[in-house]
């Protein structure tokens, strides 16, 4: 059970970081910029996707802390995925909440200005990257100590 989340503890988080990588700063400005989608169509679809990104997020997240219980990470890497974990909890339950009321009234026809939340959440983005790859440094760095 150890090596398994031993392995678990090295594996997730370069899948984690990958997705929110490539969804959160590749697919979501693109999408905007793609002929025909219109503002209603591109907001439909982010929220879908990063409905569905989060959900992943979590399961993960709660993977990696079963890992953390079976085979105990060094400090600084538990610290940092203790951190991209409060991230993603505060993402999830305070800030998407406010982006999907926003965008509800946006498709209902409202004309609102522009939201600084929509930045508060790429910010927390940001944050999340550095973290992850703080949590995969700290791992590897434990593991080739290991190997050496």
């Amino acid at each position: 059970m150890t090596e398994a989340a031993r392995y678990a503890q090295l594996i997730l988080p370069v899948f984690w970081l990958g997705m929110v990588a490539a969804i959160s700063f590749l697919e979501a400005p693109i999408k905007f910029s793609a002929p025909g989608v219109s503002l209603a169509i591109g907001l439909g679809i982010g929220r879908k996707v990063f409905t569905a990104l989060n959900a992943v997020e979590l399961v993960l997240a709660l993977i990696l802390a079963a890992s953390c219980m079976a085979a105990k990470p060094d400090a600084p890497a538990l610290t940092f995925f203790v951190l991209v974990a409060l991230v993603l909890v505060v993402q999830v339950v305070v800030i998407r909440p406010r982006l999907c009321r926003r965008s509800d009234r946006i498709l209902a026809g409202g004309d609102l200005p522009r939201s600084t939340m929509h930045l508060v959440y790429i910010a927390f983005e940001l944050v999340k990257v550095v973290l992850l790859v703080s949590v995969i440094m700290s791992l590897f760095r434990v593991l080739s100590a290991c190997l050496h």
